[in-house]
């Protein structure tokens, strides 16, 4: 088998081992951008909110954290 075959074989069973977490930085993602263009930070003192970046980085974040815990331990 070669080397790119593996890793790629490698990379799906990563991706349907941890995929409830993989769905939640997605959804959670697009949910942190949608905050920050419909309500955002007018003033721009908002840490979080004051940029794209940061509000779609953090909903990726917590979203990742939060679908974590419904994963099943073996």
């Amino acid at each position: 088998m070669k080397a790119s075959a593996i890793a790629n074989h490698s990379g799906i069973l990563f991706m349907l081992k941890h995929k409830l977490t993989l769905l939640g930085i997605v959804v959670c993602g697009i949910a942190g951008y949608v905050y920050y263009y419909y309500v955002g930070c007018a003033s721009g003192t908002c840490s979080i909110t004051s940029d794209p970046m940061n509000s779609t980085l953090y909903g990726a974040l917590m979203g990742g954290l939060l679908f974590s815990n419904f994963t099943k331990e073996k």
